[in-house]
Order: structure tokens, then C-alpha cells, then sequence
């Protein structure tokens, strides 16, 4: 049974970051990763982003390798004997460990139909299926109005290809965007030609040959090439409760990252995290997050002590708009919205009890930074006070 001073489970863009974290602290102690990918890490955004507009694929890789780090493929982590400190794996391998790290991340929620080849779209083997796809294909559904789907949806039909997107809520990121903003987003993606079946869901999916039939809840059907479902992941915690380990909303960790055993940590995705910044545990799926955490969780497994404290950032791309936003992002706390140009070029302020919790950077650059100070500050603001108080980048 080979043993690794540092085991890492998951082999995402956290298990690069935590292998570059424990390496800036210690150079020689043996590092493995146990993923369930057949490829070695890779940046994720670039797959529903850069690629679509031109980047190159080599560009995604991260080169875990070069830091020697053993990558063990194609295999899925089963079990965690926490008292002899071994991992199992889903083919019968055991690796032993000093330090344990659980980069686990999500696993797609899916829907409840059996048409073959349904793109869940999360990984570098489901944008290469996609790519595969719309080299014949002209007309494509997505299902999901959120983050994946919007960008998703913008990608394709940037790509020349008819797009129809189903989702139940009013308008595309409704959960996030005060409604104003969020209903211009829709009559922006209509502009783009894509066709928006909103307040509606899918009531079932069949695959004829290559060609998909969808009916929606509302009675409508329609023929596609491809189905693409951006419905949100579910944290992948089964392992980690099989161990005995804390969960509620993925694995509960403290500020140094470990979780209810002090030899295992966790972070990205499936971490479930102290925000000193909002006072809550919160758990975020963003590559900001995976990337600051990951590194501060692989320095404290080789001996640092420093406390999370990082208040993570996300961005998306939408055609020709785009964004950055810090915080609390809810369409149903209290927003304050001060446009340079209505709905183009802007900043979004989200309130909750008068405390600034999120700022949306909409089309605003350099203010990323700021953002994060005012929201740490725990001040209190009206809506009138909250306006101008980010400084010029």
C-alpha cells in the first residue's frame, strides 16, 4: 500500500491549488491525488467562457505533474478509515496518508428523464461532446436559467447556432438580479436571437436518433440536436459522512480549513466555511474560491496556521456584457443600483439589514478589491449613503 505524507480526493482546479499550497511550504513531501476524471486538472470557466471565443484548449491545463504529484485517474475514493489514516478506492486501491484533503466538489443534479446523451455540462469530456454536437447540429436547448445556462446559451448562439432556453423563473438569473436588470437580460438574449420559454419547465425528454423531442410543462414541443441542462450540482458529501465526518450543506470545516478531524481538511466546492467577512458558514462554487481556499488548505497541511478569511469573487460573460461580483448576490435582499449607463455600465449594492453584503460589478472593472474592503467593514448604509462610496479604480 503506497503512502503519501499528502492525500488529496478530488482532481479539480482545488486539488491543483492545494498541491501548489503545500509545495511553496514543503518541497519533498509526497503528494497524490485520487480523481475520478481520466484528465489531470484543468481551469473549468474557460469550458462555458475563453474557449467559445477562441482559446486555444491547451490553454485549460494546469500542469498538476510538474509538481510531483502522483495522479491516480479514473478512480473514485470509497472509503476513509479515519483511525489507520487509509483510503480506498471503487477498484480495490489503498493509499495511506498523514494529511487528507477532500476537493470533492458536486455532482450534477440531473433530471428525472432516460434520454441518452442529456450534456450536464460541468467537465472538459462534456464541452468536447458539445463541440462534437454543434459541428452538425443547428438547434439546441438549455435547460436552467442560472449561471452555467446563461453562458452556456450565449456560447452557442454566438457559435451561429438556434438556441431556446427553458427555466422556471421569471427572467435568466432572476435568483441573482434586482428584476429590472434581470428582465434587460432577457430582452438582451432575445436580441441575440435566442428564444426564451421562461416561467416553464420540462415535462419530458425523447431521443430519436440523434434528434431530441422535449415537451414543456406549458405544452409546447420542441425538436432539437442537442439538450444541455445547467440545473446546479449538489455537494458530494457521501464520503465524507461515511468517515464520520461533519456535514450540513457540504463538510463543515473551520477557519484553518479542517473539517471535525483535525488531519482532514476541505475545501472548494464542498467546503462549508466560516465567512469572517458576512459571519456566516456558507458554502460558495466558484474558481476564486477554489483557487484560494485550495492553496490556503494545502499551506496549513504542511504546517502553516492562517486562518481563511479570503472573501471570494465570480464573474460571468454574457455576449458582449459582463460582470464581477463580491459577496451576498439575492435578488431578494434590499439592492440600490447606480448606473453610468442604464443596465450597460454599472454597480449593484445588495443590503441586508442596512449592511452591505454584495456589490455587483456590472461591465465595472478594478473595483474588485474595494468592493471586498466595504463589505468587510460591516458598515451601515440607506440607500442614498450607499451610492458613490466605491473610490475610482
Amino acid at each position: 500500500m503506497p503512502h503519501f505524507t499528502y492525500l488529496i480526493i478530488g482532481g479539480g482546479m482545488t486539488a491543483d491549488s492545494a498541491v501548489k499550497g503545500i509545495r511553496e511550504k514543503d518541497k519533498s513531501g509526497t503528494i497524490a491525488i485520487i480523481s475520478n476524471e481520466l484528465h489531470p486538472p484543468y481551469d473549468r470557466p474557460p469550458l462555458s467562457k475563453a474557449l467559445w471565443k477562441g482559446d486555444k484548449e491547451e490553454t485549460i491545463w494546469r500542469k498538476t505533474e510538474e509538481h510531483n504529484v502522483e495522479l491516480f485517474l479514473s478512480a473514485t475514493a470509497k472509503a476513509i478509515d479515519v483511525k489507520n489514516k487509509v483510503v480506498t478506492d471503487d477498484i480495490g486501491g489503498k493509499y495511506s496518508y498523514e494529511k487528507l484533503l477532500l476537493a470533492t466538489g458536486g455532482k450534477v443534479s440531473r433530471l428525472p428523464f432516460n434520454a441518452e446523451g442529456i450534456n450536464y455540462y460541468r467537465t472538459y469530456d462534456d464541452y468536447k461532446n458539445l463541440r462534437k454536437q454543434i459541428a452538425t447540429g443547428k438547434n439546441f436547448v438549455v435547460i436552467g436559467g442560472g449561471f452555467i445556462g446563461s453562458e452556456v446559451a450565449a456560447a452557442l448562439a454566438m457559435n451561429g447556432k438556434s438556441v431556446t432556453m427553458i427555466f422556471p423563473e421569471d427572467a435568466i438569473g432572476a435568483r441573482v438580479y434586482p428584476a429590472d436588470l434581470a428582465q434587460f437580460i432577457n430582452k438582451y438574449f432575445i436580441e441575440k436571437g435566442v428564444t426564451l420559454l421562461n416561467k416553464d419547465g420540462v415535462k419530458n425528454i425523447e431521443k430519436q436518433g440523434n434528434v431530441y423531442s422535449l415537451t414543456t410543462t406549458s405544452g409546447k414541443t420542441i425538436v432539437a440536436d442537442g439538450v444541455i441542462a445547467g440545473i446546479g450540482i449538489k455537494p458530494n458529501v457521501e464520503l465524507a459522512q461515511s468517515a464520520g465526518l461533519q456535514t450540513d450543506n457540504g463538510i463543515v470545516v473551520n477557519e484553518y480549513l479542517q473539517t471535525s478531524e483535525p488531519d482532514i481538511y476541505a475545501a472548494g466546492d464542498i467546503a462549508n466555511y466560516p465567512d469572517a467577512s458576512l459571519d456566516k458558514h456558507r458554502r460558495v462554487e466558484h474558481e476564486d474560491s477554489a483557487n484560494t481556499m485550495g492553496k490556503m488548505a494545502g499551506e496549513n497541511m504542511a504546517g502553516a496556521k492562517e486562518k481563511y478569511t479570503h472573501l471570494p469573487f465570480f464573474y460571468s460573460d454574457l455576449f458582449e456584457l459582463g460582470y464581477e461580483a463580491v459577496g451576498d448576490l439575492d435578488s431578494k435582499l434590499e439592492t440600490v443600483e447606480q448606473w453610468k449607463e442604464p443596465f450597460k455600465e454599472g454597480v449593484i449594492y445588495y443590503l441586508n439589514n442596512s449592511c452591505l453584503v454584495g456589490v455587483l460589478l456590472w461591465n465595472t472593472w478594478g473595483q474588485v478589491d474595494n468592493a471586498r474592503a466595504l463589505i468587510a467593514a460591516k458598515a451601515s448604509y440607506t440607500k442614498d449613503s450607499v451610492l458613490n462610496i466605491l473610490p475610482k479604480p
